[in-house]
């Protein structure tokens, strides 16, 4: 799990800006949904072609969230990434022709078969959880998932992002969320990258412009100003 955080002077500057850090005070439960992305055996597993080794990190702070969630009636969304192939040609030949190498392409097209896709083993699913597949990094552009329907169906205003990598899928999801009008928080110990760097850049750019960052414990806060005396 990475250690740093939004740095002070970021801090500062939002401050500034805005007259506080958080951009939300309470969330509400029932209008929240958690949306974890790309925990999955291409990422996750040792010596996979797009091994992300912190992703291992954010297993536990996930599991942990997960079951404050689940308690409180909060759907949890499993986003995995797959892209089909027929006769040599994927449903994204931008990425396979020019972000991976040839032996890379090879290995990361066997990995992303939409029938070898499943959560991380170290993860615990529930049977109330979703499970959707998207095809770019975003899984709200139109056509990659069937992510916007299933939120605006369960009533869903507010996304909590997870998973990997901090800097691609999660921040390109969550980007594309706010300005679809939905509120949200990228959870930064739920997050991972692949390296420090590129996961601070991601939490700073986007507490900046784009939502809320939060740890997980503050997520539960911040649910918590929401429950009913009888909850």
């Amino acid at each position: 799990m990475h250690k740093v955080h939004v740095r002070d002077h970021i801090i500062e500057r939002v401050l500034a800006r805005r007259g506080k850090v958080h951009w939300y005070d309470s969330l509400d439960p029932s209008r929240t949904a958690f949306v974890v992305i790309d925990m999955q055996r291409t990422f996750c597993e040792p010596g996979a072609p797009a091994e992300v080794p912190n992703s291992r990190g954010v297993v536990a702070p996930i599991n942990e969230l997960n079951r404050n969630l689940r308690a409180r009636g909060v759907p949890i969304i499993w986003v995995l990434h797959a892209n089909t192939h027929r006769a040599g040609v994927s449903d994204w030949e931008g990425f396979f022709n020019h972000v991976v190498a040839d032996e890379v392409r090879k290995r990361t097209i066997e990995s992303l078969n939409p029938d070898r896709q499943e959560v991380w083993g170290g993860l615990e699913v529930d049977p109330s959880d979703i499970t959707i597949f998207k095809n770019r990094y975003s899984a709200l552009i139109p056509g990659s998932s069937s992510l916007e329907r299933v939120l605006r169906n369960l009533g869903i205003d507010t996304l909590l992002i997870g998973g990997t990598k901090t800097n691609v899928c999660c921040e390109s999801t969550a980007r594309d969320a706010m300005m679809m009008d939905f509120n949200v928080v990228l959870v930064e110990d739920c997050c991972a990258a692949l390296s420090d760097e590129e996961h601070q850049s991601a939490l700073e750019t986007f507490i900046q412009q784009f939502g809320d960052v939060m740890s997980s414990s503050e997520v539960v806060e911040r649910l918590e100003e929401n429950r009913t005396p009888e909850s």
